[in-house]
């Protein structure tokens, strides 16, 4: 992570921002509700619009609040979803091991994102997840995925929400990307603040 600066206090702490999107079924209430709550939801009632749950957790002694938004899949909400983006510090992409589809509509929904979160960089705070890989009936080879992440530079994690495999790692490694982002955009903030000291403005002349 970014070097801690004397501008900026590790102690404070940060609100992020976390959004999960992708295709509706892959889970991605699940592993909201494993992450934060250590519990498997197998609640199959869809999410309509979006539901927000918190965790807080340290972050290389940085004290983070995650604000994360659990979005609809469906298509038909789609235009909606996508005012959920505003704002965001990071973002997950989710899609089901078992489902095809759903990792071929990774580069819709990822193009979509990056395309409302302006202004924003390719390289925004991002992760993939294939999830239900305690399932047997497979159709995403891990090779498959892996290869597409590793061409968008994204981290890719194969999880179960079921079995809590590799559920913490993946939030957290987004919570440190999205920390990185969020502490550059700090310190160039101050540094532009400080181009503007009183000492530059021009002296009134007397009359």
């Amino acid at each position: 992570l970014v070097p801690q600066g004397p501008s900026m206090d590790a102690s404070k702490k940060v609100d992020l921002k976390i959004i999960i999107i992708g295709a509706l079924g892959v889970g991605k209430t699940s592993l909201l509700h494993q992450y934060v709550h250590k519990t498997f939801y197998e609640d199959y009632r869809t999410t309509l619009g979006a539901s927000i749950l918190t965790k807080v957790l340290a972050v290389d002694n940085t004290p983070l609040k995650l604000q994360i938004w659990d979005t609809g899949g469906q298509e038909r909400f789609r235009s909606m979803v996508s005012t959920f983006y505003k704002g965001s510090d990071g973002c997950m992409l989710a899609f089901d091991v078992t489902d095809r589809e759903s990792f071929e509509s990774l580069d819709n929904w990822r193009d979509d994102f990056l395309e409302k979160v302006i202004p924003r960089e390719q390289d925004f705070p991002m992760v993939v997840l294939g999830n239900k890989i305690d399932i047997c009936d497979r159709q995403v080879p891990k090779e498959i995925a892996s290869a597409w992440c590793k061409e968008k530079d994204i981290p890719y994690f194969e999880v179960s929400a079921k079995n809590n495999i590799n559920v913490a790692e993946a939030f957290e490694t987004l919570a440190k990307q999205a920390l990185t982002t969020y502490k550059g955009i700090f310190e160039s903030y101050l540094t532009d603040s400080i181009k503007l000291t009183p000492n530059d403005k021009p002296k009134k002349s007397c009359c």
